[in-house]
């Protein structure tokens, strides 16, 4: 492999993982040693300054993740709360409504139940403050990060509590989140704070 693939590949791992991974498993997954890992790591960092990107390559401890320079921010965050008040999609619906009833759950475990990738409704999700990480499984190869739903989730669907929620459905019946009428959700934002999604009608 030329090195300006086995850059490109390394890219794109970073790209695809959003989260820090560990040097071991993305040289591991790129199929190089650890040390020329580091190299096309940096020769990355020094594309990206080249080209005036928004991008750079961090170290946290023993991993490495790509993010945004702190610079650009104030975009991201105006992107991201006028994201955050487009209604949620049926995908996000289905998802809120395996991981309210499941949780905590894994996002293996969402895609299993699915049938489909989940990563980036679920990244979503986060991001609008409806699902968080809740810890690691530590019992489960490569402890995959698990996610619970959010107080927002509760606020949003005007939930005293997760005991609220609608009973899971029987053999012949079917609810899902969006049974919650759009009015309970609109009411259960919190004033001051950013519009939060309503579900679709």
């Amino acid at each position: 492999m030329k090195f300006s693939d086995r850059m490109a590949a390394v890219e794109a791992v970073l790209f695809a993982c959003g989260e820090p991974i560990e040097l071991d498993k993305l040289a591991a997954a790129v199929e190089m040693d650890k040390s020329e890992a580091e190299r096309v790591i940096e020769r990355l960092n020094a594309r990206f300054s080249d080209a005036g990107s928004s991008l750079i390559i961090n170290k946290l401890g023993d991993s490495y993740q790509m993010m945004t320079k702190p610079q650009f921010a104030r975009y991201i965050k105006t992107a991201l709360e006028t994201r955050k008040q487009a209604p949620l999609s049926p995908a996000a619906l289905e998802v809120l409504a395996i991981v309210a009833y499941n949780q905590p759950v894994t996002r293996g475990f969402v895609d299993q139940v699915r049938g489909v990738d989940s990563s980036g409704v679920m990244r979503s999700l986060v991001e609008r403050d409806l699902l968080e990480e809740h810890g690691r499984l530590n019992d489960v190869p490569g402890r995959p990060i698990a996610y619970r739903t959010t107080d927002n989730f509760l606020r949003c669907f005007k939930l005293n509590s997760l005991d609220d929620l609608p009973p899971i459905p029987g053999s012949t019946e079917q609810i899902t989140l969006e049974e919650l009428d759009d009015e309970d959700l609109s009411e259960g934002q919190e004033s001051g704070d950013a519009e939060q999604p309503e579900a679709n009608e």
